[in-house]
């Protein structure tokens, strides 16, 4: 049975998760390529009924928010390490920070994308329940192309998202059985169909159908519920994006360019030097998934 292997740029450097374990892999700043592994414990392994449809989403979200916060303190650790620095004593987030970390990105993203469109719309003349909807979702969406194109332009930003690329055409490269060099890799693209950013486009999405069965409640209740389903939509997000790249026909492919499109505001071509770093996190996760599973293969996601 194949496993999965989920990734995310993080400061100089690349991510790559498995089902048992995670590595990341940073440039430093004196060109050195240094990378660490960690174990995964994910609480669906335990539990087979997190493993259900819609609860694997809600569960994968959560563990993928909890790795990706561990990496980024890991790897802003190694980018601002001196000569010498064991990469064994790379910082990580301690229960505490994580907790103020997920509260901090996740009351920004609630109150960004799901209460202040649907406080908007409240104040505008829409009577129609169904048109409501729309209008909301249609607000939400224009936020959050507006929010990536605004980060899109911060030069600071522009690093991480030619990691974020150079991750993307590591798992392409992996996923067409091509040799893992910089020069073989360079050559794939830099979007892959089941990237992050496409999940949020779909999350997006898929809510407008959610709270369509909602109707048009009073304020606080309609606040109530946008953020009460956010769980819900995401899981249904997750299989759907699950199931696109599962079956990547032509029909799949066409409902699914939109979140291809939105890519381009998150990645930029990357160099040489970056895709390396990509390959090494990503051949980091794949060995140590091996050892653990004993299988010679497995599957990847981005």
């Amino acid at each position: 049975m194949s496993a999965t292997i989920g990734g995310q740029a993080v400061l100089e450097g690349v991510m790559m998760r498995s089902p048992r374990s995670w590595a990341v892999a940073v440039r430093k700043p004196d060109g050195e390529l240094t990378s660490v592994c960690r174990p995964v414990s994910s609480v669906a392994g335990r539990h087979a009924w997190l493993r259900l449809p819609i609860l694997r989403g809600i569960v994968a979200l959560g563990e993928s928010l909890t790795i990706g916060f561990r990496a980024l303190a890991v790897s802003a650790n190694y980018a601002a390490a001196e000569d010498g620095t064991d990469p064994d004593a790379a910082a990580e987030l301690s229960r505490g920070q994580l907790i103020f970390a997920f509260a901090v990105a996740i009351g920004f993203a609630l109150i960004l994308f799901k209460v202040s469109p649907a406080i908007i719309t409240d104040q505008l003349p829409v009577r129609n329940t169904y048109a409501f909807v729309l209008v909301e979702g249609a607000i939400r969406v224009a936020f959050l192309v507006a929010y990536l194109a605004l980060i899109s332009l911060v030069p600071d930003l522009r690093r991480v998202f030619q990691y974020h690329a150079a991750e993307h055409k590591a798992i392409n490269a992996y996923e067409d059985g091509a040799e893992l060099t910089p020069e073989r890799v360079q050559t794939y693209s830099l979007v892959h169909l089941r990237c992050g950013t496409a999940f949020l486009l779909w999350v997006m999405v898929v809510a407008i159908f959610v709270f369509a069965f909602v109707g048009r409640p009073s304020l606080p209740m309609l606040i109530l519920s946008r953020v009460a389903l956010l769980p819900v939509i995401a899981g249904i997000a997750y299989e759907l994006i699950r199931f696109g790249s599962r079956h990547p026909n032509r029909l799949m492919r066409t409902l699914m360019a939109p979140g291809l499109w939105l890519q381009r505001l998150t990645t930029r071509e990357p160099s040489l030097d970056q895709v390396e770093v990509s390959i090494r996190a990503l051949r980091s996760v794949l060995d140590a998934e091996q050892l653990a599973s004993g299988e010679s293969r497995v599957e990847v996601m981005a």
